[in-house]
């Protein structure tokens, strides 16, 4: 079942496109990613689900419901993880949870119980009387996390959800994701770190300028465009012409990146023997496997991190 249905989308700033005319659905139960660099359209994208945001144009559908007509049913029924950790200095751990369950009418002992719940999921019991400048940038991510959960969300909308995080508090939280859809939570992620979409997302669409260059599982969309391996060319792009001549049969495709040269060999282990044969030597061979970065790169000629 399609829990957000996108036909057309538009958004538009003082007459400015950041989304144009896109159009996608996420499946009930399934962890869904945008991904993109900074102003491909993913943020825009994810407010206007969320109803922060009105749509310019277009058709946008969540749980069924329309989002310029039925904004207040939506927003009861979602969980939203924005970028920043908005979380209230001025109150304590349990309590953030506590006043936020109060914008949904949840009675005081459900509440308290569903917070106390959400605390003990997170790992973050023992801090439930501290001050939120107590806790470290983990913790805070995992108790905004939390704060999205208290009204039982059928989907969560989680807005770059690890930016800023040390590795290990990274996977903490990639931990918490993956148990929340195994208890049939739905989520929409935006991110750039392409280790993240990669361990997270059953689907994706990759955004660019508003637009979506495509879209599918992770290793789909690595298969389809770039093939198993990827072999950089130290200062090899002086030299494209003729190696991409001479090796035309063994690659599967090229990119040129500065002074670099890119290949998609069909057998990388081969091909790199062949290059070290030649009589001219370059700066640095590098065989290494095709990622989510190949893609964009590929796709758009830049990198997800700019």
């Amino acid at each position: 079942m399609e829990v957000v249905a996108a036909r057309n989308l538009v958004k538009e700033f003082n007459g400015l496109r950041a989304v144009n005319g896109i159009s996608f659905s996420v499946r009930r139960q399934e962890c869904f990613g945008i991904l993109g660099p900074n102003g491909a359209g993913k943020t825009s994208t994810v407010r206007m689900v969320f109803n922060f945001s009105p749509i310019t144009a277009g058709e946008l559908k969540v749980l069924g419901l329309d989002v310029t007509r039925q904004a207040r049913q939506i927003k009861a029924r979602l969980g939203i993880v924005p970028q920043e950790n908005n979380l209230d200095p001025d109150l304590r751990v349990l309590q953030n949870l506590l006043v936020y369950a109060s914008f949904f009418n949840i009675p005081e002992r459900e509440a308290r119980n569903r917070a106390l719940a959400q605390l003990e999921f997170f790992g973050l019991s023992e801090k439930k009387d501290a001050k939120i400048d107590q806790l470290s940038g983990g913790m805070k991510r995992r108790l905004t996390i939390a704060r999205a959960l208290i009204n039982n969300p059928e989907i969560v909308i989680l807005d770059e959800p690890t930016t800023g995080l040390d590795p290990q508090a990274r996977h903490t939280v990639w931990q918490r994701l993956r148990q929340l859809r195994g208890r049939g939570v739905t989520l929409i992620m935006t991110t750039h770190y392409l280790e993240e979409a990669a361990q997270l997302c059953d689907r994706l669409i990759i955004m660019d300028h508003g637009d979506i260059l495509d879209e599918g599982a992770p290793d789909f969309l690595v298969d389809k465009h770039i093939g198993a391996e990827v072999l950089e060319v130290g200062q090899g792009a002086a030299a494209a012409d003729t190696l991409l001549k001479q090796f035309s049969n063994q690659i599967r495709g090229h990119l040129v990146v500065g002074d670099n040269l890119v290949l998609y060999p069909l057998n990388g282990r081969e091909l790199l023997s062949r290059l070290q044969e030649l009589p001219r030597q370059f700066d640095h061979y590098l065989l290494r496997p095709a990622t989510l970065e190949d893609v964009f790169l590929k796709l758009t000629g830049r990198g997800l991190a700019e």
